[in-house]
């Protein structure tokens, strides 16, 4: 059935949430990991292995958890908006967006006329309950949808009011790695070049209205993020987790295995 966006209620009320990548294109990691509690999900299928079909399984697995289930497109193409849309996508993060009418591209990608140009099946999709729901899904979808954009480059910094002035757009994700590797100093977390671009991101972007997200990042507690302003940050990833979860593991048993 077709369910309210609990993410874009919750951050409507002043709330701040709290994020994990789904990065493993599995669908048992993604409901372990929905059944954690965070608020939202967000299935990665730009640097991650998966595409549109394991996606599906992965919204599957979630049904029963309350995360919000967003996904992150390839790239900001009208094709792989739609086909991630009429998924049953909960939401959209489009990567690399770094001017007004790209901006304007991507929000029109997630609407149907008049409001955008997303093409519209509605007598077939799975966000539509494969047309059970299809006047229901038609009626709510534009006010439903949680769109955010990512800023990655110097350049996208100096579009931020152009950018979120795009009509739709619910938030924009600063990415300090990217942006890192955009100025020629990637991993250079401490830079302060980078720091100071990341400043001047985060005055834009609250001078806009728009909500504000982005990662944990080295250095930087949760609660000095949140305090910085951010309403979403994604502190976390199925391969985060594993990894980390392992490597613990390995080191508490290696002075045991070492004894004999």
């Amino acid at each position: 059935m077709y369910r309210g966006n609990r993410l874009k209620q919750q951050l409507s009320d002043g709330g701040k949430a709290l994020g994990c990548w789904l990065q493993m294109a599995s669908a048992p990691a993604a409901e372990i990991i929905g059944q954690a509690g965070f608020d939202c999900v967000i299935i990665d299928n730009e640097h991650a292995p998966g595409d549109v079909v394991m996606a599906i399984s992965q919204m599957r697995a979630l049904a029963a958890s309350p995360a919000t289930v967003l996904v992150r497109v390839p790239w900001n193409d009208l094709v792989h908006i739609k086909r991630t849309l009429d998924a049953g996508a909960e939401g959209v993060m489009i990567p690399y967006v770094n001017s007004a009418e790209e901006a304007r591209a991507a929000a029109a990608a997630c609407f149907y006329p008049p409001a955008g140009n997303r093409g519209a099946a509605l007598g077939a999709i799975r966000a539509a309950d494969y047309g059970r729901a299809r006047e229901e899904y038609l009626a709510t979808i534009n006010d439903n949808l949680f769109i955010i954009l990512q800023i990655e480059t110097a350049r996208a910094i100096e579009a931020i009011p152009e950018i979120a002035a795009a009509e739709g757009v619910d938030m924009l994700f600063l990415g300090p790695t990217d942006l890192s590797a955009d100025i020629g100093k990637l991993g250079q977390g401490s830079d302060p070049e980078l720091l100071a671009l990341i400043e001047r991101a985060e005055a834009a972007i609250k001078a806009s209205g728009k909500l504000m997200g982005t990662i944990a990042y080295a250095g930087s507690s949760l609660d000095e993020i949140y305090a910085r302003g951010y309403d979403l940050v994604v502190a976390a990833s199925d391969v985060a987790l594993l990894r980390e979860g392992a490597d613990a593991r390995i080191a508490a048993a290696a002075p045991v295995i070492a004894k004999g």
